[in-house]
């Protein structure tokens, strides 16, 4: 992975305890992947190359934990979701007891039956009005509800696949740091045996140098002839 320049961010640093881990509230998904982006660019750069190490310890923490407050997050957004349908609900349950308790004081106070039509027909319009409303308004709800859970799919798969995608490149990174690293040493390997084996050539060369005596053992050059 090519190493960058990281600018410092305050409000990213901020999101942090002093020991560098996530604190548990004012969760922000953009800012959780741009402290993701940070620790890669602080991680140790290797000289005159282009890779660098990654501490894996601090990036698969911070993974966990996006991985683990992303639900929390879709959770309170349906919480909200929940409410909105649960105030609508009490709108229409509020709007049927005002119908209802129209018709009741209708039924009480008007004997003739033309008043009591018409009163009826007026609670029958009303009741129509208040179910178009209820009916649109809950349309529009659940089209809300829809997009937005498109959009957080949509944001759960486009980070899945960036994190498989960063996860790749420091799998690659490390494996040519390593097919690297293990070239350099057979090269050594084969030198230091082009050395063992040009010492022991050197070794026979002499041995085969030495005179023999009649026996065709060879004499060592520092032993004292017998008298």
């Amino acid at each position: 992975m090519a190493r960058q320049t990281s600018p410092q961010n305050p409000s990213i640093n901020a999101s942090y305890n002093d020991n560098g881990s996530p604190r548990e509230a004012d969760f922000d998904i953009q800012q959780e992947l741009s402290r993701l982006q940070e620790i890669i660019y602080e991680s140790f750069h290797i000289p005159v190359s282009r890779w660098t190490i990654i501490d894996e310890d601090k990036v698969l923490e911070q993974l966990e934990f996006i991985g683990t407050k992303i639900p929390e997050a879709i959770r309170k957004a349906l919480q909200v979701l929940e409410q909105k349908q649960e105030i609508l609900t009490n709108a229409e349950n509020y709007a049927q007891h005002v119908v209802q308790q129209a018709e009741q004081e209708a039924a009480e106070i008007l004997d003739e039956s033309g008043i009591i039509q018409q009163a009826q027909h007026e609670a029958n319009q009303i009741l129509h009005q208040v179910q178009t409303q209820c009916e649109a308004i809950k349309a529009q709800t659940v089209a809300e509800i829809d997009q937005q859970r498109q959009m957080a799919n949509g944001e759960m798969e486009n980070l899945y696949q960036k994190s498989i995608a960063e996860a790749q490149q420091i799998q690659d990174g490390a494996d040519e740091y390593a097919d690297a690293v293990l070239t350099r040493l057979e090269q050594e390997l084969g030198e230091m045996l082009g050395v063992v084996r040009n010492g022991r050539q050197q070794l026979y060369n002499h041995s085969a140098q030495r005179p023999t005596n009649n026996s065709g053992k060879q004499v060592s050059g520092n032993k004292k002839q017998s008298s």
